[in-house]
């Protein structure tokens, strides 16, 4: 006898939760709704997290081809290749730690499939403790602090008023008031483009140091660096002791060599640390692509990673000014302009009222094919704990300048119309 067909279980998904999109496929998925094409020039995608790939005058020929040698058939360390792991090292030390006595190894470096991996496999790693983290920060820590039970998220707010800094009293503040065991954040931060440097920098990472609480940065923007002097920012030109200060760096070729589609990242830290982080690699992620990580060895060489930033700077930082005296023009306002990253963190507030609130601001412009990324998305609330409370930054919006200047001059003037239309 054949059996009728079962109707489905409405239940038999409950062992699933829903997991919500980032700001960043948030905004792509309902852009893909509206038409959007990613190879389309008539769209302006200032929502996207990536700079633009292509040449730049004065910089390195792009990589075009990766061989593959019969070893990279074989699965690639857990760790990483450790010519790579070295490569990395290396780096570190001539550009942040010369003539320092403690100095980074191949045991200090950790090779990922990403940057997403590395934080992950570095938050695997936590111990029982409350981790601080700041708010507005990545969108992706939200999810990445709760799938994790084993620590406790701690939110830090920075205050626009005070153009999102934060002092070394307050983070002794915080650090000793919560009882924080280690803290999170980007450097230079995304959304908002701060950036902690030199005797503030230094100072976070001797309280880290001498109060025991880990500084966990986050370093993939540190390259676009648009004021002072210096050429690129990092935690590890103030570390004392390369395997006891409590200093853990992730970066990769991702935004800083603009090889976001090689998907290949680091975590710099501690021997101790760098096994914890090599360890969760074996269960979560099983480890990188081996040809990727041999292609990034050359992509290291230090004077290439010179000339590809001094590069990188020229070709960004006119597109920098553009964007936000473009956007001042339309009566968006800034608490604070980029120091660092590729983004624009624009308060919406003082536009047209149909346009002050960001989700309808992302709406309106997706109706002129100009995309950007809502506040909210920032505003980190891991297990969703602060339920029933608008965003803090509910007003505020990410625009990207990693995209080529055309787009961007094309996005300034279809953006003026939606400004216009509204008032």
């Amino acid at each position: 006898m054949t059996r009728a067909p079962s109707q489905p279980d409405p239940n038999s998904l409950g062992a699933f939760r829903r997991v919500p999109r980032t700001g960043v496929i948030y905004v792509t998925v309902e852009a893909r709704k509206a038409g959007f094409d990613p190879t389309s020039a008539e769209w302006c995608n200032l929502g996207q997290g990536q700079p633009e790939t292509g040449p730049l005058p004065g910089a390195p020929p792009r990589l075009a081809s990766i061989p593959i040698l019969e070893a990279d058939l074989d699965y690639a360390p857990v760790p990483g290749l450790p010519e790579l792991r070295e490569a990395v090292a290396a780096l570190y030390n001539r550009r942040y730690r010369r003539g320092m006595p403690s100095q980074y190894t191949a045991e200090n470096v950790a090779i990922c499939g990403g940057g997403r991996v590395g934080i992950m496999r570095t938050c695997a790693a936590i111990a029982p403790i409350h981790l601080g983290h700041f708010l507005p920060d990545y969108t992706a820590y939200e999810e990445l602090l709760d799938v994790f039970r084993r620590f406790t998220p701690i939110p830090i707010l920075l205050d626009p008023k005070q153009g999102y800094s934060f002092t070394p009293a307050q983070l002794e503040r915080e650090i000793l008031g919560r009882g924080l065991g280690a803290i999170l954040l980007s450097n230079a931060c995304n959304p908002t483009g701060k950036l902690v440097r030199g005797d503030v920098l230094a100072e976070w990472v001797g309280l880290g140091r001498s109060l025991g609480c880990a500084l966990i940065l986050d370093e993939f923007y540190s390259h676009y660096i648009w004021e002072g002097e210096d050429e690129t920012v990092s935690a590890a030109r103030y570390v004392e002791d390369v395997n006891a200060d409590p200093v853990v760096l992730v970066d990769g070729l991702t935004k800083n060599w603009r090889y976001p589609g090689l998907r290949t990242t680091w975590v710099v830290g501690p021997r101790q640390v760098i096994e914890g982080v090599s360890s969760a690699g074996s269960f979560l992620d099983g480890g990188g692509c081996a040809p990727l990580q041999r292609a990034a060895i050359d992509l290291l060489d230090v004077d290439r990673t010179a000339a590809e930033t001094s590069a990188l700077k020229r070709g960004f930082r006119p597109k920098r000014d553009r964007l936000v005296a473009g956007l001042e023009a339309l009566g968006v306002r800034f608490d604070l302009a980029p120091e660092g990253t590729f983004y624009a963190w624009g308060d919406l507030s003082e536009l047209p009222e149909s346009l002050r609130d960001a989700d309808d601001f992302f709406h309106a412009a997706l109706k002129e094919q100009v995309i950007c990324v809502p506040g909210h998305f920032f505003d980190i609330n891991p297990g969703q704990r602060r339920r029933g409370r608008p965003s803090r930054f509910k007003n505020h919006a990410r625009f990207s300048f990693g995209p080529s200047m055309d787009t961007l001059e094309r996005a300034l003037e279809r953006l003026a119309r939606v400004v216009r239309s509204a008032s």
